[in-house]
C-alpha cells in the first residue's frame, strides 16, 4: 500500500443508478428485471430521479474506507430490484475522497455539480473542506463517519452516530470498572489532544484513575517506545492502605486509527514481563475484519473490550444488510458487514429512505430534506441505533458536539475471536460528553 503512488486530485467520480442496475439486469437475464419496468408515481414515471453521493478514501497510504462506497452502490441495485425509492430512481455518485482537504473539497464540488440532493454515509476527517461548498449549495449531509468536528457543528449535518467523542468517552466507562489504570496511546495532533479528555470523563464516572497520555505520530511505521511506555504506565497500579495493589489489571487503550494495528503489533512484539495488562480500542480502530487477520481466537485481541456504536456484527438486527451484500454486492470484497464504515453507510441509505418516503413528492430537492429533518422526523433505524431526531430540542448542546442526537455506544469484547456484545443496551454517554465540554 505504501509503495502506490497517488494522484493529486480525485479519481473520477462513478454513478450508479436503478437505470444502470437494470441495463445489467436485462443483459443478464436477471431477477433484477421485476424491479426494472415503470417507476410508481403516475403515467411513464413522474417521479424525478434522486440523486445522491458518497465519498470516502480509497488507496491511500493511509486510513482507506472502501466499503462505504461500495454499501452505497450495492444500497442502489437493491433500490432497484424495488422500483427505487418511493417511486424515485436513486442514482447514487461515488468519489474518492484521497484522504486529503483538496481531495475532500473536489468531491464536495462534484456533488454540487451533479445534483446531489445529499451526501450520504460519507467519511472524511477534512470537514472545513468539504462542508463548505456543501452549506454554499444547501446540500445536507447524511450519516457521515463521526471523524470531523463540523459533522458535529454544520447547520447541513445530521449524524447517526456520536463520533470519536462518543468512542472515547464510552470507552472510559467500559474500562472503569476493569482496569487499574489506563495508558491512552493516541495520535500526536490537535485532534487528538481532545481524546485525553473525553477518556477520561468517563472514567471520573465510576471515579477512576486518569489515563496515562502517550503520544504517537499517526503515519508512523513501527511504535516499539510508545509500545513499551504504554505497558509500564498501564502496569503503574494504584495502592491500597495496606500498601498492595487493588488485585485488578492495567489495561492499554489505542485510538489510532489505520495504525491502530500497526501500534498492536509492536506491542505484541514486545518481551513478556508477566504484568497483568488487557488491551482495548475504539471501532473504527480495532474490528472484526483486524481481529480475523490477526489470529482470531489465538491472536492479541482475544478478551479485548472495544467500544463500539453499534449492535455487535452478528445481531440479527443486521439481517437486511447482510442480505443486501449478498444479493447485491456480487462478491465485492470491499463490503464487510461488520466493518463500522459499511454499517454506517447502511444506517444513513436508511434515513435518506425513511426522509424521501416521509416528504412524498414528485421531486426531492436539497431543502426538503433538510427541511423535514429540521422539523424533527423521527426515523427509526430498526434497532441499529436509538431512533433518530434532529430538531432543536433532540440536540445534546454540548459546547463541541451541538448538531449531536445519538449519544449512544455499545459495550464489546472478543471471545473466541469474535466482537460479542458484553452489555445488551446501549449505554447513553451524553452525561459524560457535557461534562467532558
Amino acid at each position: 500500500m505504501t509503495g502506490r503512488r497517488r494522484s493529486s486530485s480525485p479519481r473520477p467520480f462513478k454513478t450508479f443508478s436503478v437505470r444502470t442496475a437494470c441495463t445489467a439486469a436485462v443483459a443478464a437475464g436477471a431477477s433484477l428485471i421485476a424491479g426494472c419496468g415503470v417507476l410508481p408515481g403516475g403515467p411513464g414515471g413522474s417521479r424525478e430521479p434522486v440523486t445522491v453521493m458518497t465519498f470516502a478514501p480509497q488507496n491511500t497510504a493511509a486510513t482507506n474506507m472502501p466499503g462505504m462506497p461500495a454499501m452505497a452502490e450495492a444500497y442502489a441495485r437493491w433500490a432497484a430490484a424495488r422500483g427505487g425509492i418511493d417511486g424515485h430512481e436513486l442514482r447514487v455518485i461515488t468519489c474518492n475522497e484521497q484522504n486529503t482537504p483538496k481531495g475532500a473539497a473536489t468531491c464536495a464540488r462534484q456533488a454540487v455539480d451533479k445534483g446531489a440532493v445529499a451526501v450520504v454515509g460519507s467519511y472524511s476527517q477534512y470537514g472545513d473542506a468539504f462542508m463548505a461548498p456543501l452549506e454554499a449549495a444547501g446540500i445536507p449531509f447524511i450519516g457521515g463517519f463521526g471523524i470531523s468536528d463540523e459533522e458535529f457543528t454544520s447547520y447541513l449535518s445530521y449524524p447517526v452516530n456520536g463520533g470519536q467523542a462518543a468512542l472515547l468517552a464510552g470507552n472510559g466507562e467500559q474500562l472503569a470498572d476493569v482496569c487499574d489504570k489506563v495508558a491512552l496511546v493516541r495520535p500526536d495532533s490537535l485532534a487528538g489532544d481532545d481524546l485525553p479528555d473525553l477518556l477520561n470523563a468517563g472514567l471520573a464516572r465510576s471515579k477512576a484513575r486518569g489515563s496515562a497520555d502517550i503520544l504517537a505520530a499517526d503515519n508512523a511505521t513501527g511504535y516499539s517506545d510508545e509500545a513499551r511506555r504504554a505497558r509500564e504506565r498501564a502496569a503503574d497500579a494504584a495502592r491500597t492502605e495496606d500498601g498492595t495493589d487493588g488485585g485488578r489489571p492495567g489495561c492499554v487503550t489505542a485510538a489510532l486509527g489505520d495504525r491502530t494495528e500497526t501500534f498492536f503489533d509492536s506491542y505484541r512484539r514486545l518481551p513478556d514481563d508477566g504484568r497483568d495488562i488487557r488491551i482495548s480500542s475504539v471501532m473504527g480502530s480495532v474490528g472484526q475484519p483486524l481481529i480475523d487477520s490477526t489470529g482470531g481466537r489465538n491472536g492479541l485481541y482475544e478478551g479485548a473490550y472495544v467500544t463500539g456504536w453499534y449492535p455487535d456484527a452478528a445481531d440479527a438486527r443486521w439481517d437486511r444488510m447482510r442480505d443486501v451484500i449478498r444479493t447485491h454486492a456480487f462478491g465485492d470484497n470491499d463490503l464487510d458487514p461488520s466493518d463500522a464504515g459499511v454499517q454506517t453507510t447502511w444506517i444513513a441509505y436508511t434515513v435518506l429512505d425513511r426522509v424521501v418516503r416521509a416528504i412524498d413528492s414528485g421531486s426531492i430537492t436539497p431543502g426538503k430534506i433538510s427541511h423535514a429533518l429540521d422539523q424533527g422526523l423521527k426515523v427509526s433505524t430498526d434497532g441499529l441505533t436509538p431512533d433518530l431526531r434532529w430538531g432543536y430540542e433532540d440536540m445534546l448542546g454540548a459546547a463541541r458536539y451541538p448538531r449531536m442526537v445519538n449519544s449512544s455506544v455499545t459495550f464489546q469484547v472478543v471471545r473466541d475471536g469474535r466482537l460479542v456484545t458484553q452489555r445488551q443496551e446501549f449505554v447513553d454517554v451524553g452525561p459524560t460528553l457535557l461534562e467532558a465540554s
